[in-house]
């Protein structure tokens, strides 16, 4: 099949969603088939540097979320984005955030291949979609198949735009995070317990309930060590300024790592701690530390419920909730067999997510869908993508 993997967000910029349609593009190639990315890109040398990559869109920073997206807000899309549809001529168009401005509903505007859109988004309240419902709605017609991400991003896409959903999760690279040759990081190997976070300085992720769990894990356990990791501003963030004031010592914030050291900064951890309040549809840092076979403590959110279970992966906690953070963390340093139990646990638990099967699940519905809405295609679609009904 030829397929439009179409992406909001400023490529390759890291996060979650780019992170999704990388790994699909990846997959859908090793599966034989010919996959175009179309995106916005900070990078004006995208196309020549990526060969399967359109540029369609400037960039620009707008809060989301309790984040900041990098999408394109032109509304001048319309000449690139035919140029591409008609000399591509895609057996599917897959949307990534298919409602989010402003490159999506334009594409889905002029496509006239089988389109499929997977939501990511979970929001308690987001009046985005609330308010402009009437001028989504057009976009939201054009989708022949919808995919959601987690049970929470289906509930909540529900709310606003009634209709049937599949659930086929984000996935995790198992070759990159579970080689049992890959080593720790030498500077974090002294025998001291390495409490890991991995993510932006944004208070959705809730840092700031981490560090002031802070001091009642160090009472408990002197030798502790706090390593931070995570794209963003850590340098100026208010957290790096909260360290200083209050003098916290052993907390290292790295900020942001290349991929390949990554898996090793997880290697080093002795728990992983993911304490976000808000926002997060699905677990990815949980699975990837879940991969690394690290015990993980995490908020008790909607998003994550879907990837761990209590007690079987990690500890789940409280949101918002310092106290209860410091004592799950304090509790998997201080029982070693049953921290190690939980990380063994969750590799198990990931290799349900490894993206060969999660890619395999996407193509499965690209043809099931196809059968509805263009059975032509759907029959030819069959024969090569391998899958049988």
């Amino acid at each position: 099949m030829k397929i439009a993997l179409v992406s909001p967000y400023d490529y390759p910029y890291p996060g979650g969603v780019t992170n999704h349609v990388m790994h699909l593009h990846r997959e859908f190639v090793a599966m034989g088939h010919e996959v175009r990315i179309m995106a916005p890109s900070s990078n004006r040398n995208i196309e020549r540097e990526e060969t399967d990559v359109y540029r369609i869109g400037r960039v620009r920073r707008v809060p989301a979320n309790g984040s900041i997206a990098r999408i394109t807000l032109s509304f001048r899309l319309a000449r690139r984005v035919r140029e591409v549809l008609e000399s591509e001529q895609f057996d599917v168009v897959h949307v990534h955030e298919p409602l989010m401005p402003s490159l999506p509903p334009t594409v889905l505007r002029y496509s006239e291949a089988l389109n499929v859109g997977t939501f990511h988004a979970y929001r308690g309240s987001y009046y985005g979609y609330f308010y402009g419902r009437p001028v989504l709605r057009f976009a939201f017609r054009q989708l022949d198949g919808r995919i959601a991400v987690s049970r929470a991003a289906k509930r909540f896409v529900r709310q606003y735009f009634m209709a049937p959903y599949r659930v086929i999760p984000n996935g995790v690279e198992l070759a990159r995070f579970a080689p049992e040759s890959l080593e720790p990081l030498p500077q974090f190997c002294d025998g001291r317990p390495n409490i890991l976070f991995v993510g932006r300085p944004e208070k959705r992720k809730g840092v700031g309930y981490l560090l002031r769990a802070y001091p009642q894990v160090k009472e408990a356990f002197p030798d502790a060590r706090f390593i931070i990791v995570g794209a963003g501003d850590w340098e100026d963030s208010p957290y790096t300024a909260y360290i200083k004031r209050h003098r916290l010592h052993d907390i290292v914030v790295v900020g942001r790592v290349s991929e390949d050291d990554l898996p090793r900064y997880l290697r080093s951890a002795d728990a992983f701690c993911a304490p976000a309040t808000q926002g997060e549809s699905f677990g990815i840092v949980l699975l990837e530390a879940m991969a690394s076979g690290v015990p993980v403590v995490a908020s008790d959110i909607e998003g994550y419920r879907q990837v761990m279970t209590q007690g079987n992966e990690g500890i789940m906690v409280p949101p918002r909730n310092e106290r209860a953070l410091a004592e799950a963390v304090c509790a998997l340093l201080q029982d070693r067999t049953a921290a190690e139990a939980m990380g063994q646990r969750g590799r198990e638990t990931a290799r349900l997510y490894s993206w060969d099967r999660i890619a395999e699940q996407v193509v499965d519905f690209y043809v099931r869908t196809g059968t509805r809405t263009f059975p032509t295609y759907a029959a030819e679609a069959l024969s090569t993508s391998g899958l049988a009904l």
